[in-house]
């Protein structure tokens, strides 16, 4: 007789597909938690750089190099080319204004000037002539004038006696009228005679004034090519020191190249190079600070060259107040150069992680160090050091600074201790 079995309830087969259904539901349950919820990464506190945010004294400045130089240079430049026949003093030496420094030779300068004093010698020679020549036929025309006066005399005297006797009829007329035109003859003779003697003597006055200024013109010429042949004894310009000489026994120099230099000694300057970006904001009177010896000093941009040069332009810079001692021309100092008042503000430290964020957005570091999130933020200007916090951070918070090159789109870091 056959008997009737109850049907299971829970068969193996229907656990079974429940406990896959459950599988499921968490899987998906723990895939939506890891994807839609915060990207996370375990980070060593070893390996990464924690600041702390602090409101202090900010400026915002450059870090600049600068060369120490005289205040005041004299460049040394051949005024007339030739041959080094003589070095007279080293490189180094400290001159006086008017030493000799070089002796140069060039045979045509010293040609030209013998050939131009002998011209100055024709001149002057034939200069004496002239006038000699000028003062005989002035001797000349005086002795004419003095007939003329002497026949003048003698023709008025007949005149005015013939005129007496012709009025008494001790004579004729043909006579008296004689004597009248011998007379009138003598009176405009001496007129002519005393108008060539003024002219004569203009025009000798005006060929000696003429000649005197071609003298003197060929002078001033003879005066111009002695000079140009001193200028072969190069000479300190002013008193300091003589450095950068470049000249040897035997070497050609030509006209206008550079021999060297004279450093005044009395002072210094630094000549800085500046990047150009900063070119809009560099002006006179902005002032830098650098370290000597473990003292502080101040310096003040006096002069600022505008002329960019390899994306670089340069300023001269001179001492504010003390100098330092033993200071040397061509050292190199690291300045700080200004581009700001002093301010207080809220300062973050510089790191790597600026590469990553362009300075838009931080890991901040929770209150418990545990972990560090994703926070925005906004920096204003900044130095060697510090960046100026706009918004996003207050003092007090502390923030992961180093690289974030290996932390990808990580939201949160968890931070973990060895």
């Amino acid at each position: 007789m056959d008997r009737v079995i109850a049907k299971k309830k829970w068969s193996t087969k229907r656990l079974l597909t429940i406990a896959g259904i459950a599988a499921i539901v968490i899987l998906i349950a723990a895939s939506y938690k890891f994807t839609a919820g915060k990207s996370r990464l375990n980070v060593d506190t070893e390996r990464i750089t924690v600041s702390e945010i602090k409101k202090a004294a900010f400026q915002e400045f450059i870090p600049v190099n600068g060369v120490v130089l005289p205040i005041t240079t004299i460049y040394l430049d051949a005024v007339e080319g030739g041959r080094v026949e003589e070095k007279l003093v080293e490189d180094g030496a400290i001159m006086k204004k008017g030493q000799p420094i070089l002796r140069l030779s060039n045979t045509d300068l010293e040609l030209s000037l013998v050939n131009q004093e002998t011209s100055v010698f024709n001149l002057l020679t034939q200069m004496q002539i002239s006038r000699n020549a000028a003062q005989q036929n002035t001797i000349t025309k005086l002795n004419q004038m003095t007939d003329v006066d002497n026949s003048l005399k003698e023709a008025e005297r007949i005149y005015n006696l013939n005129k007496h006797l012709y009025q008494e009829k001790a004579i004729g007329g043909q006579e008296f009228k004689q004597a009248e035109n011998t007379y009138n003859y003598q009176v405009q003779k001496k007129k002519l005679t005393a108008q060539i003697l003024k002219q004569d003597s203009a025009s000798t006055k005006l060929e000696l004034e003429q000649a005197k200024q071609s003298f003197g013109r060929t002078q001033n010429a003879l005066e111009v090519m002695r000079k140009k042949v001193g200028d072969l004894i190069v000479r300190a310009p002013i008193d300091g020191q003589l450095t950068s000489l470049d000249a040897e026994i035997g070497q050609n120099k030509n006209k206008g190249e550079r021999l060297g230099q004279i450093d005044v000694l009395n002072g210094f300057k630094v000549r800085v190079e500046v990047d150009e970006h900063y070119l809009s904001r560099i002006f006179l009177g902005l002032m830098g600070d650098f370290s000597f010896a473990g003292k502080d000093y101040k310096l003040t941009i006096k002069k600022v060259f505008t002329q960019v040069t390899n994306n670089r332009f340069q300023v001269d810079m001179e001492f504010v107040g003390e100098v330092p001692q033993g200071i040397r021309r061509g050292q190199t100092l690291q300045i700080r150069l200004a581009l700001s008042d002093e301010t207080q503000a809220v300062l973050l430290a510089k790191g790597g992680f600026y590469q990553q964020t362009g300075g838009l957005w931080i890991f901040k570091v929770s209150g418990d160090g545990s972990t560090a999130y994703k926070v925005d933020i906004q920096l204003g200007r900044q130095n060697p050091d510090y960046y100026e916090v706009l918004q996003g951070l207050k003092p007090g918070d502390k923030v992961v600074t180093s690289s974030y090159e290996n932390y990808g789109t990580m939201q949160e870091l968890v931070l973990k201790n060895k």
